[in-house]
C-alpha cells in the first residue's frame, strides 16, 4: 500500500525520491515525507495530502546537496492520516529515521516497555514504536546499526517493509522486509530500494528480489545482502527488468484508467504470445506441463482478482470438467477448509503481493498441495511462493482502479480451461480450435468497438449521474462480471451499487426497486437470456429503470439498451468488461472524482 524508495548515489536524492514517490502515487496514500542527512544533521519534511504540499514545503529548503535520501507516502493503518503520523518517523533522539509499510502487530507493547523508560512519543503509529525500539538495541550493539536492527526485528511482530536512515552513517541505507514488498535497484554509482519498480525504473532496470527475512544495506557503491536473524551473508541474483518505462505515462489519456481499458487488445494479444500452437488447435503452457490436470481445483483471491476466478469456475466446470471452488482469501485464511489431496490451488493477484491471497498460499502448501500462481508481476511474492506461475503478461498497471489487469486474467483463466480441457480429453480439439480463434480475432474487435463504447459510456453517465443507487444484474458467466461493474463504479465515483445473480434479486433486492434506483443488467444473446429477460420484467413492473448490455435483434423493451458486438460464449466477457469499465469511469470523470486515485484505496493490499 504504502510507496517506498530509498537512494544513496551521485545525485541530488530529494528530487530524485519526490520523483520516484510520483511514479509510485497510484498505490494510495494520505501524507508523504522525506528524510535525508544534509550538513550533519538529520532532516525530515512531511505533508497531509497530496505530493503537491510536500513540494511546497520543500521549495523553502535547501535539499541539494543530499546524495542519499528516503521517502514515503503513507496510507493510514495506525492514527488518522495528519502530518504527525506522516513518514518518515524519528527515534526520541533525532539520529535514526524510518520509513515503514505494513503493520507491527505487537506495537503496543513494545510502546509501553519504552515508555516506561523514558521514550516520549510524537506519533499514533507503530512505526515510530519500531524506529525507537532499534534506538533503543543500539545501545546494546555499540552503536552497530545492522545488528541493532537485527535485534530490534527479533521482537517484533507482524508484516513490514522498513528502509532506516542513520545521521551517524551519511550515505548508507538498511533495509528489510517480511510479508510486504520491497525490491533492491543496482545502477553504477547508485544503489536504489522501493516497494515497487516503477519508483526507481529510469535510472536502473537491475533489479534485486528480496525475501522475507533479508536485511540489505547499500551505500553509492555497494550492497550486500543477510539474513536478518543470523546476519549471514546471501547471495542473490541481479534481475534485468525489460519494462519500456513509457508504459507508466499516460500516453495521451486523461486518466491512467482510460489508457488501461484502452490497452486491453494489446493486454490479450501479449497474454497469447507464444501460447497457441502453429496449428492454432492447441493452448502452450509449458510452465504446468508436470503438473497433472486438477481432479479439484479451489480458487484464492482478492477483489477484482476474486471476480476473475468466479467467472474462471464457470468455464472451468463446463468445458475443463474440473470442479471449482473460488474462495475470498481473507476468508479462506481464517478458515479449515477441507483440502483434498488431489486438489490444486489457484492464487490470482494482479500485484502478486496480496498479503491475504499469500496467507491463503502458506496454508494451502502447509497442507501439501500443489499452488499455481496467475500473477502478473514478475519475481512478485506470490510468483516466488508459489510451485508453479503463469504471468498474465498485462504490463505495469498504474491506476489503483484494476481495469487491464482482469481482462488480462480472464484471458489467461480461458487458457487454462482449454489447455486442462484438451489434456483430460473432456473438450474436442475442434471446439478448442474454434474457441482460439475466435479468442485470437478478440483484440481486433475490441480495438474497432472501445471508441463507440466510450461515447455510449459518456452519455449514458450524464443520463444517471444524480443517481445515488445502482443494482447490477447478471447471470452465468456474466454474473461476476455484474459484481465488477458494481465493484468499479463504487470505488471511484463513490455510488453505491449492489451486484447480484439476477435470479436472486426476488429473494430481497426487488425491495429496492424505485423510479430512483436504476439496474444495469448484462442480457446478452445466450442460454440465458430468456430468464434475464424474466428477471427485467419483474424490475419494469416496479417502475424501475433499466440499463442493458445486449446484442442487436434481441427482443428486450429497456429504457437504455446499450447494443454490444456478438462474441460467442465465455468470449463475451471481453466486451462486456470494458463497457461496465467504461460506464464507472465516465460516471467519476464527469462527478470529478479523483479517478486514478480514489479515496481510501490503495493499489496494492499488503496489510489485512
Amino acid at each position: 500500500m504504502c510507496g517506498i524508495i530509498g537512494y544513496c548515489g551521485h545525485r541530488p536524492a530529494v528530487p530524485l525520491v519526490v520523483e520516484g514517490l510520483r511514479r509510485l502515487e497510484y498505490r494510495g496514500y494520505d501524507s508523504a515525507g522525506v528524510s535525508f542527512v544534509q550538513g550533519g544533521r538529520l532532516s525530515v519534511i512531511r505533508a497531509e495530502g497530496k505530493l503537491s504540499g510536500l513540494e511546497k514545503k520543500l521549495e523553502s529548503q535547501h535539499v541539494f546537496s543530499a546524495t542519499s535520501g528516503m521517502g514515503h507516502t503513507r496510507w493510514a493503518t495506525h492514527g488518522p492520516p495528519v502530518e504527525k503520523n506522516a513518514h518518515p518517523h524519528l527515534d526520541h533522539s533525532g539520529r535514526l529515521a524510518i520509513i515503514h509499510n505494513g503493520i507491527i502487530e505487537n506495537y503496543q507493547e513494545i510502546k509501553t516497555e519504552l515508555a516506561q523508560k523514558g521514550v516520549e512519543f510524537r506519533s499514533d503509529t507503530d512505526s515510530e514504536v519500531l524506529v525507537n525500539l532499534i534506538a533503543h538495541c543500539l545501545k546494546d550493539t555499540g552503536g552497530d546499526v545492522t545488528r541493532a536492527i537485527s535485534k530490534a526485528l527479533s521482537r517484533v511482530e507482524g508484516a513490514y517493509a522498513i528502509v532506516v536512515m542513520s545521521v551517524d552513517h551519511p550515505g548508507t541505507l538498511w533495509a528489510t522486509r517480511v510479508a510486504s514488498p520491497l525490491v533492491m535497484g543496482v545502477g553504477t554509482g547508485e544503489n536504489f530500494f522501493g516497494s515497487d519498480i516503477p519508483a526507481f525504473l529510469p535510472y536502473t532496470r537491475d533489479v534485486v528480489f528480496l525475501e522475507d527475512g533479508e536485511l540489505v544495506r547499500i551505500t553509492a557503491s555497494s550492497w550486500e545482502v543477510m539474513e536478518t536473524a543470523s546476519l549471514k551473508p546471501v547471495e542473490k541474483k541481479v534481475n534485468h527488468i525489460n519494462w519500456d518505462v513509457q508504459a507508466a505515462e499516460k500516453g495521451g489519456h486523461k486518466h491512467f484508467m482510460l489508457k488501461e481499458i484502452f490497452e486491453q487488445p494489446k493486454v490479450i494479444r501479449d497474454c497469447l504470445l507464444g501460447r497457441i500452437s502453429q496449428q492454432g488447435g492447441q493452448v502452450r503452457l509449458p510452465e504446468l506441463d508436470e503438473l497433472p490436470v486438477p481432479e479439484r481445483l479451489h480458487i484464492v483471491a482478492c477483489g477484482t482478482s476474486y471476480h476473475a476466478g468466479l467467472w474462471g469456475m464457470y468455464l472451468l466446470e463446463k468445458y475443463a470438467g474440473i470442479p471449482v471452488q473460488v474462495e475470498i482469501a481473507s476468508e479462506f485464511r481464517y478458515r479449515d477448509p477441507i483440502l483434498p489431496k488431489n486438489g490444486v490451488v489457484l492464487a490470482i493477484s494482479q500485484s502478486g503481493e496480496t498479503m491475504d491471497t499469500m496467507a491463503g498460499i502458506k496454508l494451502a502448501k502447509g497442507r501439501g498441495l500443489p499452488v499455481i500462481g496467475l500473477c502478473n508481476v514478475v519475481g512478485s511474492s506470490i510468483s516466488r511462493e508459489a510451485d508453479y506461475v503463469v504471468y498474465s503478461q498485462a504490463g505495469p498497471e498504474i491506476s489503483v482502479a484494476s481495469t487491464k489487469a482482469m481482462c488480462s486474467q480472464l484471458a489467461a483463466l480461458l487458457l487454462l480451461t482449454l489447455y486442462w480441457g484438451r489434456r483430460s480429453g473432456r473438450m474436442a480439439e475442434d471446439d478448442c480450435a474454434r474457441m482460439l480463434r475466435e479468442l485470437q480475432a478478440m483484440p481486433q474487435m475490441l480495438e474497432e468497438a472501445l471508441p463507440g463504447l466510450r461515447a455510449k459510456a459518456q452519455r449514458l453517465a450524464r443520463h444517471y449521474a444524480e443517481a445515488t443507487s445502482f443494482l447490477y444484474l447478471g447471470r452465468g458467466p456474466s454474473y461476476p462480471l455484474a459484481l465488477e461493474g458494481a465493484l468499479k463504479l463504487k470505488e471511484i465515483s463513490y455510488i453505491h451499487a449492489e451486484g447480484y445473480a439476477a435470479g436472486e434479486m426476488k429473494h430481497g433486492p426487488i425491495a429496492l426497486i424505485d423510479p430512483h434506483f436504476p439496474t444495469f443488467a448484462i442480457a446478452l444473446d445466450d442460454e440465458f437470456f430468456p430468464k434475464v429477460k424474466s428477471n427485467l420484467v419483474e424490475v419494469q413492473a416496479r417502475a424501475g429503470e433499466i440499463l442493458a448490455l445486449t446484442n442487436e435483434g434481441l427482443d428486450l423493451a429497456v429504457e437504455q439498451p446499450w447494443t454490444l458486438p456478438r462474441a460467442s460464449g465465455p468470449l463475451a466477457a471481453f466486451v462486456i468488461l470494458p463497457a461496465v469499465q467504461l460506464f464507472a469511469y465516465e460516471m467519476a470523470d464527469y462527478l470529478g472524482k479523483d479517478v486514478d486515485q480514489p479515496r481510501n484505496l490503495a493499489k496494492s493490499v499488503t496489510v489485512e
